[in-house]
């Protein structure tokens, strides 16, 4: 699995990086960006469930699961 954000649609609300910062972060603006290459692994499904948590709580829906 892997994650990644649209920068277009980010607005900045942090829950991203609230829910699963092992795998979103900010930038220096506030905004959402995936951390290092957007990749889930495989073998920590509590990462996974965050993602999708993630992804379920994005109001502009700017999160995508490749």
């Amino acid at each position: 699995m892997k994650v990644r954000i649209s920068s277009e649609r980010c607005q900045g609300h942090g829950r991203c990086y609230d829910l699963a910062p092992d795998l979103f972060g900010e930038d220096d603006e506030g905004y959402g960006q995936v951390v290092g290459e957007g990749v889930v692994p495989s073998d920590k499904p509590d990462q996974e469930r965050a993602a999708r948590l993630a992804v379920s709580n994005c109001p502009e829906r700017a999160i995508e699961i490749l």
